[in-house]
């Protein structure tokens, strides 16, 4: 039996549309929010809903639509802020209480383990999540896809290590939980990823360099 129970959370604001997890160890109520953005009531009211102390804000990576809420849940709730050390240097991303991490780092939330694999392609230092049974993703994968390479930092050789390294070492029963939907509900294991998701199926460097930075993507951003 698991010691946390996860929240999931459907956020927007104008054409961005985020999913964002609320990680509760239910011994301790110790909480930790991942990528917290755009509907602050709606975070607050679910937080105050199962009686939360929010410790701990976790980031994937920089972007704006995964930091978004981080100064205002800092302001009231003085949270420790977790972002991989690579991330933060290349990006110069600033916050109070900001605690860098390295790949294989792990945290405690309670009495819930938490490690940190870093997994650059999207960003220089994107970072995802691992629990016992759920891997929260960011902008890595998706169930349908993986993140663009094409922004400052990004890298498709660095994208291709990163999934190679969770196809080979990610138990396949895990959920994935990523930040982002192209239509598929969160939470689809990661057999499920390995059977439909094209990016696990390619084998060679040079082939997946070639599709993810194909031209004419014009979905890229056409999320659900």
């Amino acid at each position: 039996m698991n010691s946390f129970q996860v929240y999931q959370l459907y956020l927007k604001s104008m054409f961005f549309k985020n999913y964002c997890y609320i990680i509760i160890d239910t011994t301790t109520n110790f909480t930790a929010i991942i990528d917290p953005a755009w509907e602050l009531t709606t975070i607050e009211k679910l937080l105050k809903k199962i009686n939360a102390n929010l410790v701990t804000i976790l980031l994937t990576h920089s972007h704006f639509d995964h930091v978004n809420l981080v100064k205002p849940l800092l302001e009231k709730y003085d949270s420790q802020v977790v972002m991989s050390a690579k991330e933060i240097d290349y990006y110069k991303f600033t916050c109070r209480n900001l605690t860098p991490i390295e790949n294989g780092d792990s945290l405690k939330l309670g009495n819930t383990d938490i490690k940190c694999l870093l997994t650059p392609g999207h960003t220089a230092g994107s970072t995802c999540f691992l629990l016992s049974d759920s891997l929260f993703t960011g902008d890595t994968i998706f169930t349908e896809g993986c993140g663009s390479c094409n922004t400052a930092g990004g890298n498709p050789e660095e994208m291709y290590s990163s999934i190679q390294m969770i196809k080979n070492t990610v138990p396949p029963d895990i959920s994935i939980y990523p930040g982002h939907s192209f239509g598929k509900t969160p939470g689809h294991s990661l057999s499920h990823l390995l059977k439909e998701n094209i990016y696990f199926h390619i084998d060679k460097l040079e082939h997946f360099i070639s599709f993810r930075m194909r031209k004419n993507q014009n979905n890229l951003l056409d999320f659900h």
